[in-house]
C-alpha cells in the first residue's frame, strides 16, 4: 500500500499541473470584441434565373450599444432568467463545466455553458465545431473574463452578441426588429420578452422556427410561458418587486406587430427568404445563430415572373372582394395563401404568404399550419380505394365508376359494418351540404359534386391508414394529419400546407411520381459550393394508372362539377375544391401538366393569442365562400400568366381500373351497361347559397368586381358536399366541400367509356 505521503504528494502535483495549464491557457487567449463578433456578413439570396433578390442580414442589422442604452430591466430580466450569481461569480460554473466535457469526451449531446459569460464567450465562436478543444478554450476565456473584466463589460458583449431571432443579432437589433424602438426605450414587459427570447429564438419566437415543434401556435405559448416566468423569476431574486410585477397580466403580452421589417424584405421577399433559409438550414443542419453570421449565397427555385403573377392574382381579387371599411364586422383579417410547384421537379416557383413584413403580417400563408383543407382531401380516399381495394373487393383495387349511396343523412358502417355510434347511442349520420336524394352515384360522380357521404363510408371499407399511407407518399407530412380516425376525416380535417398541397397534386400530375418540394438549387460559403442541394430523387408513390384515373376525376371536377370557373383557363386542368366547417376556410388545389398549384383562403386574427380560425360567412357581403370561386378565381388567373409561354399539353390517358365486388344495396350493372343520367346540376337544391342575383334595374349585369368570370345569363347553385370537422357525433350538422359553378348533367360512367366496372360496395342502411 502506498504511503500517505506518496498519495498526497500526487495528489498535490496532479492539482499543481491542472493550476499550471489552466494559467498558461488562461494567458494564451484572449478576450473577445464584440465589434468582431456582430461583423456578420450578408446572406444573398438570388431568384432561380441568377438575378439577385435581396442582400439581408449582415452589419446593417447589427449596432453595438453600450451599456448605459440597456435598460436596467433588460439586464435584471436577464441575470434572472440566466445566471442569477452573475454579478458574484468568477465566470464560470465547475459543475456546468464538467456536466459539458464529460458529455463531449463520451460522445454525448453537446451542452452550452451555463453563465452569461460562458454564454458571451460561445457567441464568438458560431461558426467553429462543438469540439473539447473548443470547450476548453471557451473554459479558459470565461475564466480571463471573470477575473479581468467589469460585470458590465461582459453583460453588455453578451446582450450585444446573442441572437434574438428575426435576422436581429444584438439587443439594439432585436429592439428595432420586434418593437420599432432603440434599445434603451424598452420597457420592463418588453426586456422579459426578449430573455425569454434568448431561450431559443427557434423555439420561443413568435413567427415559428424550423420544425414540427416550432409552429407560430405553440413558438408562442411556450414564449408566454417564459415571459410569465421571468417577471417572476425577477420578483424571486429581488430584481423587481411584487408591485411592478403585479403591472403586467397576459394582456400586457408585447404584441408582435408592432416590428419593423427588415431592409428590403417587403412583399413576398420575407415569404421567400424564410422558405428557403429553412430549408438550408434543415438540409446542412445550421443553426439559426450560425445563419445569422451570414456569408451564404443561396441560389432558390423561385422563379420572379411566376411570383409576381401570384401577387397579382391575389391582389386583384382583394382588392374587388373585400372592402375591411364597409365591412368591418366580416372583412377584417381575410387571409390569402398560395404556392405553385413545378411538376416535373418538384421545384417551389412561387409563393404568396400574405401582404407583407412591411405590412407587419410575419406569418406565412404558404407554409399554413392548422387550416384544414376540406373537400381536397377525397382524392386520397379515391386513390387509396383504387390502390388497396375495400374489405368487400377482398384487397382488389375498386373503379371509379363503383357506386355508393349518396343521400344526405345516411348512416356510415365501421369496418365491422356496423353503424357509427354518435355520442348519444344513436346511429352516426353523415351530413351532404344539399338534401338531394342522389341515391346511389359512382365516386366519379360523387367527387365531381363533392357528396359527402359516398367518402364518409369509403374511409372505412378502404381504412384510414390505408388512406394515410397514401397521402403521406405523395408527400403528405404525418404531424399534418388528424389523428381521429372518423368520418369527418375522410372530409378534411387534416391541416398540411399550401406547399405541401400543391406538391402532393403534383403526385397525380406527374403519374403517380412523387418529387419532395425543395426551395434551393445552389448555396456558397467562402467560395465553396455545399452539397447536398441537388434536385431530390424520384419516389414512385402509386400505379401511373391510378394517379392517371384520379387526374381523369379531377378533370371531371373542372369540366363539370364544383371547379368549372377553372374551364376559363383554356387548357387540360384537373383540381378539387374544399371548403370547411363553417366556413372557415376555402381551398382550390389544381394542376396542368406542367404546374401544380394551391390557393387557400382563411379568416384569423394575426395578432390573437390563439390564431382561431373565423367563419367566413358573410365576407365580402357573401353568405358562403367555397373553394370554387375565390380560391378557383385565383388560380385561374395566376395559372394563364404562369403558362402564357408554355405550350399547352394533355394528360396521359388513364385506362379502366378495378374490380366487381358485390353490393349490398347498390346496382351493380355490367361493363356494357350505362348507368342513368345524375340529377340534373340546373335544379338548386333548398339548403344551396343563393344563385347569383338578377340583373340590376338599370339592366346591367349584377356580377360582382371579384366574379371574373361571372356570367350574368347564368345563374349559380352549389351541388357539392364538403366537411365536417367535428367528430362522430350526433347528427351531424356538416359542411361544404368546394363548390359553385354550374355542373352539367353527368352520367354515372365517365364521358365516352363503357359504365366501367364497378363495385357498389357501401351498406349504409339506417338503423
Amino acid at each position: 500500500m502506498p504511503s500517505w505521503k506518496f498519495v498526497s504528494g500526487t495528489a498535490l502535483g496532479f492539482f499543481a499541473v491542472i493550476i499550471a495549464g489552466a494559467g498558461i491557457g488562461i494567458a494564451m487567449v484572449s478576450t473577445p470584441d464584440p465589434n468582431k463578433a456582430a461583423q456578420a456578413q450578408n446572406n444573398v439570396f438570388y431568384w432561380a434565373d441568377g438575378s439577385q433578390m435581396v442582400a439581408t442580414g449582415g452589419s446593417m442589422n447589427r449596432q453595438i450599444v453600450p451599456i448605459s442604452s440597456i435598460p436596467r430591466s433588460m439586464r435584471d430580466a436577464v441575470i434572472a432568467a440566466e445566471n442569477e450569481s452573475f454579478e458574484t461569480d468568477k465566470g464560470v460554473d465547475p459543475m456546468g463545466i464538467a456536466r459539458a466535457v464529460w458529455n463531449m469526451a463520451t460522445g454525448g449531446s453537446t451542452q452550452g455553458g451555463s453563465t452569461i459569460t460562458q454564454q458571451y464567450v460561445k457567441n464568438t465562436y458560431l461558426d467553429s465545431d462543438q469540439t473539447l478543444k473548443r470547450k476548453a478554450t471557451e473554459l479558459f476565456i470565461a475564466m480571463r473574463l471573470g477575473v479581468s473584466e467589469e460585470k458590465d463589460t461582459v453583460l453588455a458583449g453578451y446582450l450585444n452578441t446573442a441572437y434574438y431571432g428575426r435576422d436581429a443579432y444584438g439587443i439594439q437589433a432585436a429592439a428595432r426588429a420586434y418593437f420599432g424602438k432603440d434599445s434603451q426605450d424598452l420597457n420592463p414587459a418588453e426586456c422579459a420578452f426578449l430573455a425569454a427570447v434568448l431561450k431559443g429564438p427557434n423555439l420561443y419566437n413568435p413567427d415559428g422556427g424550423i420544425g414540427a415543434s416550432a409552429t407560430p401556435a405553440l413558438n408562442e405559448k411556450r414564449a408566454r410561458e417564459r415571459w410569465s416566468w421571468v417577471l417572476d423569476r425577477e420578483v424571486e431574486v429581488g430584481r423587481m418587486d411584487k408591485a411592478e410585477r403585479a403591472k403586467y397580466t397576459d394582456a400586457d403580452f408585447p404584441p408582435r406587430a408592432e416590428s419593423e421589417s427588415a431592409r428590403g424584405m417587403t412583399g413576398q421577399i420575407g415569404y421567400l427568404v424564410d422558405t428557403a433559409k429553412a430549408y438550408v438550414m434543415k438540409t446542412k443542419s445550421i443553426t439559426p445563430e450560425q445563419m445569422a453570421l451570414g456569408g451564404y449565397r443561396i441560389r432558390t427555385t423561385f422563379q420572379k415572373p411566376r411570383v409576381d403573377a401570384l401577387v397579382k392574382a391575389v391582389e386583384d381579387t382583394r382588392n374587388g372582394f373585400i372592402n375591411e371599411k364597409e365591412r368591418p364586422e366580416t372583412d377584417t383579417f381575410v387571409q390569402f395563401g398560395g404556392a405553385s410547384v413545378d411538376v416535373k421537379t418538384g421545384a417551389i416557383v412561387a409563393l404568396y404568404g400574405g401582404p407583407g413584413w412591411d405590412h407587419k403580417y410575419f406569418s406565412n400563408n404558404a407554409n399554413t399550419s392548422g387550416v384544414p383543407v376540406g373537400s381536397t382531401w377525397k382524392p386520397y380516399v379515391l386513390a387509396a380505394a383504387m390502390e388497396y381495394g375495400t374489405q368487400n373487393s377482398k384487397g382488389k383495387g375498386i373503379s371509379v365508376d363503383s357506386k355508393y349511396q349518396a343521400n344526405d343523412l345516411t348512416v356510415i358502417n365501421n369496418r365491422e359494418g356496423k353503424p357509427l355510434r354518435d355520442a348519444s347511442g344513436r346511429p352516426f349520420k353523415q351530413k351532404n351540404e344539399s338534401p338531394t336524394a342522389f341515391g346511389y352515384v359512382t365516386l366519379n360522380e360523387a367527387m365531381e359534386k363533392s357528396i359527402n357521404v359516398p367518402f364518409a363510408q369509403l374511409v372505412f371499407d378502404v381504412g384510414h391508414d390505408k388512406v394515410r399511407a397514401l397521402a403521406k407518399s405523395t408527400g403528405i407530412l404525418e404531424e399534418s394529419m388528424n389523428p381521429n380516425p372518423d368520418a369527418s376525416w375522410a372530409l378534411g380535417t387534416s391541416t398540411p400546407s399550401a406547399i405541401r398541397m400543391a406538391d402532393s397534386y403534383a403526385t397525380f400530375a406527374a403519374s403517380g411520381t412523387h418529387r419532395e418540394p425543395f426551395s434551393v438549387t445552389e448555396v456558397m460559403k467562402d467560395g465553396d459550393k455545399l452539397s447536398g442541394f441537388e434536385k431530390p430523387k424520384d419516389q414512385r408513390a402509386m400505379d401511373s394508372a391510378i394517379a392517371d384515373n384520379v387526374t381523369e376525376v379531377l378533370q371531371n371536377v373542372v369540366q363539370n362539377g364544383t371547379a368549372t370557373k377553372v374551364k376559363k383557363l383554356g387548357r387540360p386542368a384537373a383540381g378539387k375544391t374544399g371548403t370547411t366547417d363553417e366556413n372557415k376556410s376555402a381551398w382550390f388545389v389544381g394542376y396542368t401538366p406542367e404546374l401544380s398549384t394551391s390557393i387557400v383562403l382563411f379568416r384569423t386574427d394575426p395578432n390573437s393569442a390563439d390564431k382561431k380560425l373565423i367563419s367566413m360567412n358573410g365576407v365580402g357581403d357573401i353568405p358562403s365562400i367555397h373553394g370554387g370561386d375565390i380560391p378557383a378565381v385565383i388560380w385561374t388567373e395566376y395559372m394563364r400568366e404562369a403558362l402564357k409561354d408554355v405550350p399547352v399539353s394533355k394528360f396521359p390517358e388513364a385506362e379502366d381500373l378495378g374490380v366487381t365486388a358485390d353490393s349490398a344495396g347498390a346496382p351493380s350493372p355490367s361493363p356494357s351497361a350505362v348507368a342513368p343520367p345524375s340529377p340534373s346540376a340546373s335544379t338548386i337544391p333548398p339548403s344551396s347559397p343563393p344563385p347569383s342575383p338578377s340583373p340590376s334595374k338599370g339592366g346591367k349585369p349584377s356580377c360582382r368586381p371579384w366574379e371574373l368570370y361571372c356570367d350574368p345569363e347564368t345563374t349559380r347553385g352549389t351541388t357539392n358536399g364538403g366537411t365536417n370537422t367535428g367528430t362522430t357525433t350526433g347528427t351531424i350538422t356538416g359542411t361544404t366541400g368546394g363548390s359553385s359553378g354550374s355542373p352539367s348533367p353527368s352520367q354515372s360512367g365517365r364521358p365516352g367509356r363503357p359504365g366501367g366496372v364497378t363495385s357498389g360496395i357501401s351498406d349504409s342502411g339506417e338503423e
